[in-house]
This record gives C-alpha cells, structure tokens and sequence, in this order.
C-alpha cells in the first residue's frame, strides 16, 4: 500500500475510533455503521482525486460533493432528484431533521433512541470531523494537527457522557489517533529512501530505521512527543469541561460562587416508565408538622418554557442559598399563611440534582454544594452533589387562599403576564377552541382554572392510563383531547396549555405526591409517587397548584366544587395526619431498594423528575459545537498551514523564479527581510552572508540565482535539474544558523503570511 493509501485508511480508522465514544449516548448502534460506510466513500473519493493533478481545493470540494450526496440518499431520498442530487426540499428537509433532533436531544435522557433527528446529527458530525481529518492529515500532509478535531470529538462525547466517558473509549480514541501519527512518520521517513551513515534500517519495510545506537531517530523521537502531549490534552480538557448530567445536552451548576446558570433537559420523558415500576422503590421518607399531612407535594422543578413540542426549564441564574429565602412573588398579606417544618431523608440510590421540598421553601438546612435558583424557588446541586443519601430540614408556607380571594384576582403583572402566556404559533387551533369551550360563562381566570381541572378530573370523560405514549410532536395535545386517555404528563402539560391561551399565566411543576403513611409518624415517598402538575398565577395568592388528573393526587380545598347547603363539609375522609411535630432531626432512612433506572423521575431515566443544572444553554447540536470547537482550534493553525500549502505549491512546480521566491521568503520567515532592489546574484550573496550560509548550502543558493538570472534574461534557458532540492538545503542551512525562536516563529507564525494578509488588505483598500 503507498504512503498516501495507508495514511487515508489510518485517517477514517481514527476518526471512527473517536467516534466509538458516542457509543454510549444512543441506545442503538447501526448509526456507527452508515456514518464508517459515508466515511469509507467519503475517503475514496479524496484518494481518488489526488491521483490527479489538480487543486487541494478540489480535492475538498469533491469529497464534500460526494458526502452530501450519501447523506441526501440516507436521509432526504424522497426530496432528491433521482434520489441522490440535492434539492432545495433536501436542505429544508435537513433543518427540520435537525430541529427534530434537538428536540428529542433534549427530552431524552442517554442513552437516547436514534431517531432521525439524532441519527442525522451524529452520522452528519462525525462525517465532518472525518472530513477534517482527511484533509490535514492525508490533503495537506499534517497528521498531528488532525488530532485536534479528533480531539474535540472525544471531548464532546466525554462531556455529554455524564462525568467523563469510560476509559475503554479514551483508549480506542488515543490508539486510533497514535496509529495515524505513526503512519505519517513512516511515510514521512520513506520519502528520504535508504538512510547512510547513522539510522541502519531494519526489517519492516521502507522507513522503519533505529539509530546506531538503537534508539529511535529524532523524527520518531518528536512524533512520540507530540503523541503525549495530544493525549495529555484529552485528559485534562474533559475534565475542565462542565458537567453535562441528565440529557444528551444538559449541564450541571455554574461555577460555584455567587452566580452561574442552570438549564434543564425535559424531566417528563420517563414518568410512564418510573410509574410502571414492577415493584414500588423507597426514595424519600420524611417527617413533617404540616396540618394536612396527605396534601404536601414534594417539588423538585418548574417547566415554564413551551414550545408546543415540551415544557423545560428555563436558563436561570443561580445563587448561594440564602439564610432566608425572600418571600414568593404575588404573595401578599391577605393571605392566609401557616410556616411548617419537615425533615427529609432520601435514600442512597435516589441521586440527581434537584431536592424535593414543599412549596414555597421558606428555609433550607442541608450541608453540600447546594445552589438556590430564585425565580423558580428551586435547589439544585452543584459540581457533582446530587441527593443521595442526604439529610435535610426545610421550612415552608402552607398558603391557604380563598375561593372568594382568587376569583377577585387583579390582573398579573405585564412581565410575567407576556412570559407566561406564550404560547407557540404552531399550537393546534382545537387546543384554544376546546378551552374557550370549556370555560364557556366563565367570569374571572379561577373559574377558568377550576372548569379546566373538573373538566379533566371528571367531566371529560378522560381515563388515566400509564400505557399511552406521551408523544413528540405538535399534536400531542390535539391527540390526548381526541382520545381521552393518559396520565399526569399529558392532563398538567394539556391544562397549562389551554390556561395559556386563555390569557392565564401557567407553568408546569414536577415531583412527588404527598406519599403513604408509615411507622413512627413518617411518610414514606417511593417512585411510584412521581407526579407532574400544573401551576396557575394569582395575583395576591402567587404560583397555585391545581389537580387536573383523574384518580392521582389530592385536589386543594380552594378548587374543590362548593358544598350545597346542609351538606357535611367533612363527609370525604382525610389520610391520617403523619405527625403533630417533627423531629429535631431528619429521620433515618430504612434500606431503600436496589438503584433507580438514572438520575431523572418525571423525565430521567431513575428518578422524578431529575433535569440537570448546567452553566449554560445546551442545546446546541452535536455537529455545531464540534465544528465551532474544530474552528476556534484551527485557526490560530492558519498562518502555518497556509505557508506550507504555497512552498509545496512553488517546488513542485520546478519553475525558477517560483523556487527563487520560495527561497526568499523562507528567509524572510526566519528574520532575513527580502531586498527587492537587489539582483538575484546579489540576493544570493546577501543569503550566504546574512545567514550565515557555509558549504552545501551557500553553493545550492548561488547555483539557484544563476538559474534564475538565465530565466529571467537567456534568450533559451535550459531546463535545471533539483532546483527543489537546492531549495530545500538553502532553508536547512538558514533554519541550522537561526535560533529556537527565530525557527518556532517561521514555522507556527510565518511573516510572509502576514506580509501577503497586508497586501491583500492594500490592495482591497485601492479597490474600495
């Protein structure tokens, strides 16, 4: 196989060797296969079109004509012509596979399913970090800089991965890039031939040499020196990235101080799957002085982003947590409030971000690194703290407003009216003409609320059901009022929905029911009790919870129906209280049962509703963020690349006065200015004196200059043999005589790059 075959398959063997990391991410693995089959054609094409003589440019353009192509065969056929040539409907198509992509990036926690969306991203990524590779290290001949998108798609993998990817794939990756590395050495060293006097060869073939002394040659020697130092960067680049937990895109807290963010995946995604639990699993136990001890919801989270797909979190800032927590917006005087404390004890195997604590916190006593989001009045942990095992005690209002007080409600604030009302435009018309009909003669927004949740709890004729799919699209909704039948997913998100296009601000909560009555006055929490639930905004009442799902739950008080006349206010029978009062420290948890499916309930894959707190959005497609990491890489690489592309352009050539130029700014790179009053001849000797040059060297540039002066004025010059070698010894015998940083700043930061970038500006300047 010749060195440039054997380069080209060492380069698709490293990228796919990357690209194994992803593995983990997706619960299927056929996507691997179509993206090494589009790489393998990918990779041929390039072979193929280097064998003739034509532009690097080309070569590139070829190979990404032909990519696009496979992808269009694999993902857009039907909008192709004849199946395989793009079409306008074939990139429209592309974006909506895309934007379908980060939707299901987002709701799914790994390893996700390959949907289209997903695979698209994936296959489409990794065929651009090929790509990438092909070109630097087969293309241009620059195998060591081909690391870096390598390395930005093992970083990528290692961030989304959960706390760094699992060492067998750090292995596969660091192999895969050592044996491109190793490739272009030996190729590098069979290009100079049989090697005299110094490296004696030995069996292998051409360009396997040892020193006399039986060391390996300096080549070798500077290939495993960069070889460690790229593998030295993998490891510590994963480990400064943020901590992306919950999601195949979600992230952990800022930094830690004072300040950062949070995002969230969709926490609702595996609800139907923690109620479907073949054995309930103790994941909470706590102990509260609450008067209504069978109403305390335990909260973890907010969703009050909709898009008409999902409700996620939106990216908040986060704070340390308070001594006091401020008081809740809309809240004010008029209402009655009672403060209560309860102490929480979680179980081991129940580990994610958010704590379950009744709403509104007033509170919170917990030891760990712990961070307090304010708008949502939410607690998530940071840098890797999650709640198992923990202990805690939190303070908390029980707000008890009146039917009277919410159906007098002034109006919310503008803000958060605008904020909380929005819906998207590709919201189903049916979902606002089903709520309009529903609050028919409605007078105020909480009569609006409680026809809602009648409507849903027990006139719809709605039936719950953990088996139904809770589906992706822009007709879930329309779907779940056609066929009547789900469970807390579809009724919170249907009703939060509909309260917004009636104008009514309304969010959604994720968490826990109040849970069932145990030994010793506590209550004991299992994952069966996940829940979701809608939240509707009274002005002077705040964020108030409603129970739109049939048989789950407890409806409040203030949205139960009024009694008629002489009825027994009493006749529905509470759960026994758990506790007068708690105990002056959490209770001990009792051996919970074997490890949750993942760190999410309500929308991760082992407990309620576990989206995860992040320094950022993180949203962004897989192939986006590799090639805007491969970019801001590469680009400080440009100079360096850009010069090596035009002296293999000038020698290749033969021409003399292209040599000559090349000679001149190879001196030029390395401190020598050039001097264009001077003759060729006169250049030469300046070279040989400046530089210094001495033996093999002065002579190949004074032979140079004379080929260039019978160029430039015989009437019939003759063709020079090895004006590409004399050239090349002209430069080793000014890198020889120049210093360390005299040769680091010719080769990483060239002045004829720069001299030729200000020239190019000149001359646009005079266009202009």
């Amino acid at each position: 196989m010749s060195g440039g075959g054997r380069l080209t398959v060492c380069a698709l063997v490293a990228t796919l060797a990357a690209a194994c990391a992803l593995l983990p991410l997706v619960g299927e693995v056929g996507w691997i296969v179509q993206a090494a089959a589009l790489l393998a054609a990918v990779a041929g094409a390039g072979a193929a079109a280097r064998r003739v003589p034509a532009a690097r440019s080309l070569t590139v353009a070829a190979q990404l004509a032909v990519g696009l192509v496979l992808l269009t065969l694999l993902f857009a056929r039907e909008q192709a012509v004849a199946g395989v040539l793009p079409t306008p409907e074939v990139f429209r198509r592309f974006g909506a596979l895309l934007e379908a992509g980060v939707r299901d990036v987002g709701q799914y926690a790994p390893p996700a399913p390959a949907t289209d969306g997903i695979r698209l991203m994936l296959v489409g990524g990794v065929l651009l970090i090929g790509l990438a590779v092909d070109v630097l290290a087969v293309t241009l001949r620059s195998a060591a800089p081909a690391g870096l998108p390598l390395l930005a798609l093992y970083s990528v993998a290692a961030g989304l991965s959960g706390g760094g990817a699992n060492w067998l794939w750090f292995l596969v990756a660091a192999t895969g890039y050592l044996v491109l590395l190793l490739a272009e050495g030996r190729d590098r060293l069979a290009q100079w031939g049989r090697v005299f006097g110094g490296p004696k060869p030995r069996p292998g073939g051409p360009g396997a040499f040892e020193a006399a002394d039986g060391s390996a040659p300096a080549p070798l020697r500077t290939g495993r020196r960069i070889g460690a130092l790229a593998l030295g960067i993998a490891l510590v680049v994963p480990s400064v990235l943020p901590s992306l937990d919950g999601g195949l895109l979600g992230g952990g807290t800022g930094d830690g101080a004072g300040g950062g963010t949070i995002s969230a995946v969709n926490p609702l995604v595996s609800l139907k799957d923690n109620l479907n639990q073949a054995r309930d699993r103790e994941v909470l136990r706590y102990r509260t002085n609450a008067p209504d001890g069978p109403g305390l919801y335990l909260r973890l989270v907010s969703l009050d982003q909709f898009d008409g797909t999902s409700w996620r979190t939106s990216v908040r800032g986060v704070e340390d947590i308070p001594e006091r927590l401020p008081a809740p917006v809309g809240l004010d005087g008029r209402t009655g409030v009672t403060e209560i404390r309860t102490n929480v004890s979680a179980s081991g195997s129940y580990q994610q971000k958010w704590l379950p604590m009744p709403y509104p916190a007033t509170d919170v006593e917990i030891e760990g690194r712990w961070r307090y989001e304010p708008v949502g009045r939410m607690v998530v942990g940071d840098d890797g703290q999650t709640t198992g095992g923990a202990q805690y005690s939190v303070s908390s209002l029980v707000v008890q407003p009146t039917r009277e007080q919410l159906a007098a409600a002034p109006p919310a604030p503008g803000p958060l009216l605008r904020e909380y009302t929005r819906v998207p435009q590709s919201l189903p018309r049916d979902v606002r003409t089903t709520a309009l009909e529903v609050t028919a003669g409605a007078k105020s927004d909480y009569e609006r609320a409680v026809r809602l949740q009648d409507w849903f709890a027990t006139e719809g004729g709605f039936r719950y059901d953990t088996e139904v799919s809770s589906g992706t699209g822009v007709t879930a909704i329309s779907r779940f009022l056609k066929d009547r039948k789900g469970f807390c997913v579809h009724f919170s998100f249907a009703m939060a929905a509909m309260a917004r296009t009636l104008n009514v601000p309304a969010r959604v909560a994720v968490g826990f029911m109040p849970g069932t009555p145990s030994g010793g006055g506590t209550v004991s929490v299992g994952i069966r009790d996940a829940h979701a639930w809608p939240e509707l905004y009274f002005e002077g009442v705040g964020w108030t919870r409603f129970e739109p799902t049939p048989s789950r739950g407890s409806v409040p008080e203030y949205a139960m129906p009024e009694a008629p006349a002489g009825a027994d206010p009493g006749a529905e029978e509470p759960l026994p209280s758990p506790s007068a009062a708690p105990s002056a420290a959490p209770s001990q948890r009792a051996d919970c049962a074997p490890q949750l499916a993942g760190p999410e309930g309500c929308g991760g894959s082992a407990s309620p509703a576990g989206p995860s707190a992040g320094s950022g959005p993180a949203l962004w497609p897989v192939p986006a963020a590799v090639a805007g990491g491969v970019v801001v890489v590469l680009l400080p690489l440009a100079p360096m690349l850009w010069r090596r592309r035009v002296r293999a352009r000038r020698l290749r050539g033969g021409e003399p006065t292209a040599v000559w130029a090349e000679v001149v700014d190879a001196a030029w790179d390395l401190g020598v200015p050039p001097d264009e009053s001077l003759t060729p001849r006169r250049t030469a000797a300046r070279r040989v004196r400046e530089g210094p040059l001495e033996g093999a060297a002065a002579e190949a540039a004074h032979r140079l200059a004379g080929a260039v002066e019978e160029a430039l004025y015989a009437r019939a010059p003759r063709p020079v043999e090895g004006l590409a070698r004399d050239a090349a010894a002209v430069r080793a015998g000014l890198v020889a005589a120049s210093g360390r940083g005299a040769r680091l700043r010719a080769a990483r930061a060239p002045r004829e790059a720069g001299r030729r970038g200000g020239g190019g500006a000149r001359r646009r300047s005079r266009w202009g």
